[in-house]
């Protein structure tokens, strides 16, 4: 049976402020991606959310991001890879304490926001990210978007790397994902996110914001913990993949460390 990740990033409350549905959306996904503090979340949130991450038995990730709070981390910040990599230790040794005190492993390091899709472009950027995670722990898988110069990278070093793809966001024609900036980016609507999800992991297609198919190679679907549809959409991809014979696993099932 054909497997697939289902993960979701969460832990991005703060101090008196919630975001998303981390309870119920944990038991329906395979790996959670946790922020570590830059760009949201705060070290009680990153707690209980490990602790909850591991009483579901589910993979563990750190989310590291620019160091925006005010900007949830989606602002382009202008740092030198170097900064970039130590940004990304930093944050990957904050929810490593945690998860050793809970008596878990870190599984990956999905990087958030502006981090990620400015990665996705640059290759020095997303070497010094893939090199600083190497050089933590060598056995740790870094996600990036699919066809990427993040997953490039990775590969180049031999650090075990998932490619992932996005069910509630647009993509565009040269295969990076559509800026929030731009009307339709992030999709809402439950029957086009299954669609578009079952697609791209059956038939390896995504259509692009002009019309046009790209190809597109799935490790691992993201939903943004974030999205008002989260919970819908997680429940109901679980469903489809199910429908099409397609197991939800975690990344430590599916990609070879």
């Amino acid at each position: 049976m054909a497997k697939i990740d289902l993960n979701c990033d969460l832990g991005e409350s703060f101090g008196a402020y919630t975001i998303g549905m981390d309870d119920k959306v944990i038991p329906l996904i395979s790996s959670a991606n946790i922020a570590c503090g830059f760009h949201a979340s705060d070290p009680v949130v990153m707690e209980k959310t490990v602790a909850m991450a591991a009483k579901a038995g589910i993979g563990i990730g750190a989310h590291p991001g620019y160091p925006d709070l005010m900007g949830y981390g989606r602002r382009n910040m202008n740092v030198s890879p170097e900064e970039a990599g130590a940004y990304v230790t930093y944050q990957l040794g904050a929810l490593y304490a945690f998860a050793r005190s809970a008596g878990v492993k870190v599984q990956h390091v999905k990087p958030h926001g502006a981090l990620y899709n400015m990665a996705a472009k640059d290759y020095k950027l997303a070497l010094a990210i893939a090199q600083a995670v190497k050089d933590f722990d060598p056995s740790l898988i870094l996600m990036g978007l699919s066809g990427s110069e993040s997953v490039r990278a990775a590969q180049d070093i031999g650090l075990p790397v998932a490619r992932e793809v996005f069910a509630d966001r647009a993509y565009m024609p040269d295969g990076s994902l559509m800026p929030r900036s731009m009307e339709g980016a992030v999709i809402h609507d439950e029957e086009e996110a299954i669609r578009r999800t079952v697609r791209m992991v059956k038939e390896h297609k995504v259509t692009a914001a002009d019309g046009t198919d790209i190809e597109i190679l799935p490790d691992s679907i993201c939903v943004h913990g974030d999205n008002v549809k989260a919970l819908a959409f997680v429940t109901q991809i679980r469903k489809a993949m199910e429908e099409e014979g397609v197991e939800i696993a975690p990344l430590s099932e599916i990609i070879k460390v």
